[in-house]
């Protein structure tokens, strides 16, 4: 078995309210008066408040420090200067995440760690933030390395596979998983359907996870089950392509369609590997991919808005931060837990390009 023991999460210090980022992209996206008013519309319905990221620029107007102050942003940053940027800001981000879950284990060596895992779709580099997550950290340098990348805001699930895995192999191993997006550095100003989607929704954020084969005093996350499926029928409505002027994003609106015409399928084949039903789950985080996506859902598992709280308290408070936001998710919810939640089951859901869709069972596990 293995245990999710301590989490922590973290974001840029820039936060700012969807109106003020609609005022930089109706200037930016160059946008009429019925598109400025369609793209109000849209920052409006999307059930997000506010979002962080590493630019300030976004709450600007004008007087830009990474974009140019000229009328239409040229030239528009390349794809190399978007990358620098990520390479500036990451690893800072990923260790306040890190230290934020590590800091009550009072216990622990950071020299125990035996596996680091980093995941991220929105930059890379190399010697790579897992080596500089090393030295920042000073773990040891044989620490075991996976970088999982590319994958999208279902990869988390992905680290947690593995991570679960060596713990079963190695009952004696402390894996730490880190998701890291700067989303934001991934802006494109030109008007299309695609483009205003993913402006309204995307941000920047990191989350750690500590994953342990053994219970650590307190509340733990047992990781009981996993389940995956593609929605082939999906395949072209959610992709994340790598341009010339940065990482380029096609999201449907199709996309709530395809995930909750998939879902009861998903939780039925997730369920029954470990011969339970729906009945025995208390507790839902579900990545809040959009508004419309946990709308789908709720209405084909028969969920209430209170049952999925905690995903839309994520999406107001801190958008789609891709990877990173089903652990934001989840890490509301245990805090929220207590000594009487002890064997409670939870459900949760991500989604990304393929189109995937990925699930687990978690269970609460309280020791004294």
């Amino acid at each position: 078995m293995s245990f999710i023991t301590s989490m922590g999460t973290a974001t840029p210090p820039h936060q700012l309210s969807q109106a003020t980022i609609a005022d930089f992209m109706t200037k930016a996206m160059k946008l009429g008066d019925d598109d400025a008013r369609k793209l109000r519309v849209l920052f409006r319905a999307s059930g997000i408040e506010t979002r962080h990221t590493i630019l300030e620029d976004y709450g600007k107007t004008e007087g830009f420090q990474f974009y140019e102050n000229s009328s239409d942003l040229e030239p528009f940053p390349s794809t190399k200067r978007r990358l620098e940027l990520y390479h500036r800001h990451a690893l800072a981000i990923s260790l306040e995440a890190v230290l934020r879950c590590l800091s009550p284990l009072t216990d622990l060596r950071k020299e125990s760690i035996t596996h680091l895992i980093v995941v991220s779709c929105t930059g890379m580099y190399a010697p790579g933030l897992d080596i500089d997550l090393v030295k920042s950290l000073g773990l040891s340098l044989h620490v075991q390395r996976t970088s999982i990348n590319f994958m999208g805001c279902y990869a988390a699930f992905n680290a947690l596979k593995i991570a679960d895995s060596v713990c079963a192999s190695q009952p004696e191993s402390k894996v730490l998983v880190v998701c890291i997006e700067l989303c934001t550095i991934h802006f494109q100003k030109e008007n299309t359907e695609d483009n205003m989607l993913a402006n309204a929704l995307f941000a920047d954020g990191a989350a750690a996870v500590l994953v342990e084969s053994s219970l650590r005093p307190g509340l733990n996350i047992q990781l009981e089950s996993f389940h995956g499926e593609l929605a082939i029928e999906g395949e072209h409505d959610m992709t994340w392509t790598v341009g010339d002027m940065g990482f380029e994003m096609r999201l449907s609106s199709y996309v709530p369609d395809v995930v909750g015409s998939g879902i009861k399928s998903l939780t039925r084949s997730l369920l029954s590997k470990i011969q339970t039903d729906f009945s025995n789950i208390s507790y839902f985080a579900i990545h809040p991919g959009g508004k419309k996506i946990l709308e789908a859902i709720e209405s084909e598992l028969g969920l209430t808005k209170e049952q999925n709280r905690f995903a839309y308290e994520v999406l107001r408070k801190y958008g789609n931060m891709s990877s990173p936001t089903v652990l934001f998710v989840i890490h509301a919810l245990m805090k929220s837990l207590g000594m009487g939640d002890d064997g409670k089951r939870i459900l949760s859901f991500a989604f990304g390009p393929g189109l995937t869709l990925e699930s687990m069972v978690l269970k609460v596990k309280n020791k004294p």
